[in-house]
């Protein structure tokens, strides 16, 4: 008897479909380069790519509020590189492992970290920055403590973060993966999709539509400015709405 008949006589569960949904990472590439798509996000914001979003159905794509900007940034963007831990007393090979996690970490990265709601330590200081700024990383969102945070401020590296503690995270906090998908609340990351940050907060774009998102976002950019010159000429809201504008 082949497996998968066993399986379903005996009524085993089948959790193929699920594994793929949520844990396959897929190999997609843009119609322009990296550099020109992150580029081009960077001059929009995340409200509007948000609005963008709702159009295709995606209503859960911002990051929870408590996650904040350190700093009232402008837009950075970047390709999620995920990383998770959990709340831990073992200390024994976490400093080898944090090792691999670092020597993977690339240009264009926007560190997402889920720390399993520990709040008894921080995943990200001075060091941990001055290590992802040289990697030409973009970015990196804690959802988590930061410490030495003076150091962060001097880097100039854009952080967005919890909650501030001098507490480290070895002996507290242990990674356990990383580059593997994520759910913070309702939203899901992949390794690989287009991550935004500014000062409203931090937006997650799923990569198999980031173009179409990006085109459609700058469609949005440029109606806005048309509305703004309608609303400096003095023009009533009625007649703005009735020439398709919005507010």
């Amino acid at each position: 008897m082949s497996v998968d008949k066993y399986k379903k006589e005996v009524g085993m569960m089948n959790l193929e479909k699920l594994i793929e949904a949520q844990e396959t990472i897929p190999e997609i590439s843009f119609p322009v380069t990296d550099n020109e798509l992150l580029s081009r996000f960077e001059r929009l914001y995340t409200g509007a790519v948000n609005d963008v979003l709702r159009e295709f159905v995606r209503m859960n794509q911002a990051l929870p509020h408590r996650i904040k900007p350190l700093r009232e940034y402008r837009t950075v963007a970047g390709f999620a590189f995920t990383v998770k831990s959990a709340p831990s007393t073992i200390v024994s090979g976490e400093m080898g492992f944090r090792t691999q996690m670092l020597d993977a970490m690339h240009q264009n990265a926007f560190v997402i970290y889920d720390t399993s709601h520990d709040e008894k330590s921080t995943a990200w200081g001075g060091v941990m920055t001055a290590t992802a700024k040289g990697k030409g990383v973009k970015a990196a969102c804690l959802d988590g403590g930061i410490r030495d945070t003076h150091q962060i401020l001097e880097a100039d590296f854009p952080v967005f973060y919890k909650y501030r503690s001098s507490n480290g995270s070895l002996g507290r906090c242990l990674i356990t993966h990383f580059q593997i998908p994520l759910q913070i609340d309702d939203v899901f990351i992949r390794p690989g999709d287009v991550v935004l940050g500014d000062v409203d907060g931090v937006l997650v774009v799923p990569r198999a539509i980031a173009h179409e998102v990006l085109v459609r976002a700058e469609e949005i950019k440029t109606n806005e400015q048309k509305i703004f010159g309608w609303v400096k000429e003095g023009q009533s809201a009625r007649d703005i709405t009735d020439k398709g504008g919005y507010f």
